[in-house]
C-alpha cells in the first residue's frame, strides 16, 4: 500500500483523489491546497489530512509518492522539492508554460534518481493506446497518416483563460504528446499551425483562440493533422485515426452504452458521446495511476518521462512561432 501526498485540490485534484482511494494498492495521506477549503472537502470525501504546508506532505516519512495537480506555475517548485525528498512525482501535464524553467529544472534533477511522471492522460486510454499499438505492430502496413480531432464541448471562462497559457499549451498539448505517442521513436521535426478567434468572446478578450488546426511532419515523413475547437455542441469529441499502406485503425468517440435505436424518426440513433474529459477519459485516469504504481513497485521507467512533457511544450511553442511568423517551424529538441 503506498500513501499519497495529493498537491492541488481543485476539480482534477478532486477527482485524482477519488481514483487514488478507488485503487486497492493506493491510500489518500495528506491534502494541500492553497484554498483551504477545497483541501478540507477532498481530505474529508477520503478520510485524509490537510497540511497548512506542501513540504509538510511531500517529507513526511509516511509518505510514498506525491501526485501533483496545482495550478500549472506551481509544478516545477513541487516537483523539485518532491525529487529532492526521493519520493516519486506523478504531476498533471505541463510541466510549466516556459521552457527555459523546464530545461533549468532538468538539469538541477539530472543526477537525482526520483521517477517523474507527467499526467498525458491520453496515453492510456484503451482505444487510443490500441491505436498506436496498430502502427507499432505494423497491422496497418507502414505509417502514412495520424488525424487526431480534440474538441471541448463548451468554451472556459475568462478567468481560465486568462490562467491557462494559451490553447496550445493548454489543450493542444495532450495532441502533440499524442501524436509523439504514436510515432514511437520518429520524432516530429516540422509544424504549421493556424489559430482563429470565431465564436468565443472570451478568448477574444484573453488574446487566445476557440479553434485550431495544424499540420505536423515526422523526419520519416509521416502527416499528422491536428484539429481542435473549443465548442462542440454534441459533447467532448475525441477522435483518432491512424492510417497506413496497409489500412486504418479509427480511435472513437464514447458512449455511456452501446445501444443504437431505429425509430420511424431516426436511424441507428446513438446515446451522445460522454461531456467532458473526466468522463470521458475516466479508464485512463484510473490506468495511469496504476502504471505509477507498479512502476514504483518494480523500481521500473515512468510511461510518460519528464522529457516527455518537455518535448511537448517544445512542439506547442514551434507551434505558436509557425502561426505568428505564418510558416513552417522546424522543430529541434535541443
Amino acid at each position: 500500500m503506498l500513501n499519497f501526498a495529493l498537491i492541488g485540490a481543485g476539480r482534477i485534484g478532486k477527482m485524482h483523489a477519488e481514483i487514488i482511494n478507488l485503487n486497492p494498492n493506493s491510500k489518500l495521506k495528506f491534502v494541500y491546497d492553497v484554498n483551504q477549503e477545497f483541501a478540507k472537502n477532498v481530505a474529508s470525501l477520503s478520510n485524509a489530512s490537510v497540511v497548512n504546508k506542501a513540504e509538510e506532505a511531500i517529507n513526511s516519512n509516511e509518505i510514498d509518492a506525491v501526485l501533483i495537480a496545482s495550478a500549472t506555475p506551481t509544478h516545477i517548485e513541487f516537483i523539485k522539492m518532491a525529487a529532492k525528498a526521493g519520493k516519486p512525482v506523478l504531476c498533471e501535464k505541463p510541466i510549466d508554460l516556459d521552457i527555459n524553467k523546464v530545461n533549468k529544472c532538468k538539469e538541477e534533477l539530472k543526477n537525482i534518481k526520483s521517477p517523474i511522471q507527467i499526467g498525458f492522460n491520453r496515453r492510456f486510454d484503451l482505444s487510443h493506446s490500441k491505436a498506436q499499438q496498430a502502427r507499432s505492430k505494423k497491422e496497418i502496413g507502414n505509417l502514412e497518416m495520424i488525424i487526431i480531432t480534440s474538441r471541448d464541448p463548451a468554451a472556459p471562462s475568462l478567468d481560465y483563460l486568462n490562467a491557462a497559457g494559451g490553447f496550445f499549451r493548454d489543450t493542444t498539448i495532450h495532441d502533440f504528446d499524442l501524436s509523439r505517442f504514436i510515432l514511437g521513436e520518429d520524432p516530429v521535426v516540422q509544424v504549421s499551425a493556424f489559430g482563429e478567434n470565431l465564436f468565443d468572446k472570451n478568448a477574444k478578450t484573453a488574446k487566445d483562440f476557440d479553434t485550431a488546426m495544424f499540420i505536423l511532419k515526422s523526419k520519416l515523413g509521416v502527416l499528422v493533422h491536428i484539429n481542435n475547437s473549443r465548442r462542440a455542441v454534441y459533447g467532448y469529441d475525441q477522435r483518432v485515426e491512424v492510417f497506413g499502406s496497409k489500412g486504418m485503425v479509427i480511435s472513437n468517440n464514447q458512449t455511456p452504452n452501446s445501444i443504437e435505436r431505429f425509430t420511424s424518426s431516426s436511424t441507428s440513433s446513438k446515446e451522445t458521446i460522454h461531456f467532458f474529459f473526466i468522463e470521458r477519459y475516466q479508464q485512463a485516469y484510473r490506468d495511469q495511476l496504476e502504471s505509477f504504481i507498479e512502476m514504483i513497485n518494480s523500481n521500473s521507467k515512468p510511461k510518460v518521462t519528464f522529457e516527455d512533457g518537455r518535448k511537448a511544450l517544445i512542439i506547442a511553442n514551434a507551434a505558436y512561432e509557425s502561426f505568428e511568423k505564418k510558416k513552417i517551424i522546424d522543430i529541434s529538441y535541443d
